[in-house]
């Protein structure tokens, strides 16, 4: 038990951005930085004051601290714009793995299982072309055909992959990695825009899937293949064929809001992925990015179009509804679950 209450102190102090030193400062020296030492260290057990003075001053409820550690991540794929310091890393790691583990949790009291199969595991990444056969086996296997995607985030939750959202300054992109080694899980920044959250699960979900040999290839042209991956996704060779035409000279701006509009790809990554299929020269899509780079406007493609679906990962909640509905869970057992208070719940459970 002291083991199992210090691993859990140690996760929610990362997960609040605390230092032992800082986490004392902020009980008012109720605890000294060497006695918090100890707690993690399972060398001493805190009573129960100090168990209720943690959980207010790390934002937990009190049964976090005693509830086992089921889950390990392994093989975290970062994606970031900028370097994250160690404090924001640690805590994005604790934040995964405090969702992950009541995602299963509550798992466990449906009795749903996890069979998650990697459908283009067969497919060995050696050059583009492979990126587009491991697509399009990808859209046959899921059944998506070529069409626009609807709902990325819950195409991936139907075919058991993990999908979390959490509240990240911008530096944060997302990131893949996999619960217990055989559930995937993909992270992403909930404050971007709805086309972002879609080409930064599918980028993610390349991470996962993708036969690249990492001995063979750099880190960037890993990311490059998967970028091309998420691109083709969301639009695969036919479609952007289709829309575009083989080869083009020049392409208007009001052609990619359209697309844009209608597929939840941005401008950026329409063109990058008519650069891919030869629809535009390398030339062409150099004198783009230069127009992109040189206002802020245009990068972040203000005034050009916006997709108008809906991008959010539902399951959990469902699962939640439904464990509560049917009393297979209580509802303080549920509000626990979904990390607010009993009040809380009763009034979001009441409302559906």
């Amino acid at each position: 038990m002291k083991e199992q209450i210090g691993n859990r102190i140690k996760s929610a102090r990362l997960l609040a951005g605390f230092s032992q030193r800082e986490l004392s400062d902020a009980l008012a020296g109720m605890v000294s930085h060497n006695a918090i030492s100890k707690y993690e260290k399972g060398e001493m057990m805190p009573d129960s004051k100090v168990l209720i003075a943690l959980s207010h001053t790390l934002d937990v409820k009190t049964d976090y601290f005693l509830r086992p550690q089921a889950v390990e991540i392994s093989n975290i794929e970062f994606r970031k714009k900028s370097n994250l310091t160690v404090k924001k890393t640690n805590s994005i790691k604790e934040n995964i793995k405090d969702n992950i583990e009541r995602y299963i949790e509550l798992e466990t009291f449906l009795n749903v299982q996890n069979g998650f199969v990697n459908p283009v595991k067969n497919v060995v990444i050696e050059h583009a072309d492979d990126i587009e056969k491991a697509v399009s086996q990808l859209l046959a296997k899921w059944d998506l055909g070529i069409n626009a995607l609807p709902n990325v985030i819950e195409i991936l939750e139907d075919n058991d992959v993990k999908v979390v959202e959490i509240d990240a300054d911008e530096k944060f992109d997302g990131l893949s990695g996999w619960a217990n080694q055989t559930i995937p899980v993909i992270v992403i920044n909930k404050n971007f825009t709805v086309e972002r959250k879609r080409f930064t699960a599918l980028h993610e979900l390349g991470h996962l899937l993708l036969n690249i040999n990492p001995e063979k290839f750099t880190h960037q042209e890993i990311e490059k293949f998967c970028h091309q991956f998420a691109g083709a996704m969301l639009l695969p060779r036919e479609t952007l064929l289709k829309e575009l035409g083989h080869k083009r000279s020049s392409v208007s701006i009001n052609e990619l809001i359209s697309i844009k509009e209608s597929y939840g790809i941005s401008i950026q990554a329409i063109m990058a992925r008519a650069k891919d299929l030869g629809i535009i020269t390398n030339d062409q899509y150099i004198r783009f990015r230069i127009w992109v780079n040189k206002d802020e406007k245009h990068k972040k493609e203000i005034g050009f179009g916006e997709y108008k679906g809906i991008e959010h990962s539902s399951r959990f909640k469902q699962l939640l509804y439904r464990a509560t509905a049917e009393e297979i869970i209580s509802m303080s057992k549920a509000a626990s679950l979904s990390n607010v208070n009993l009040a809380q719940f009763r009034d979001e459970f009441m409302a559906i």
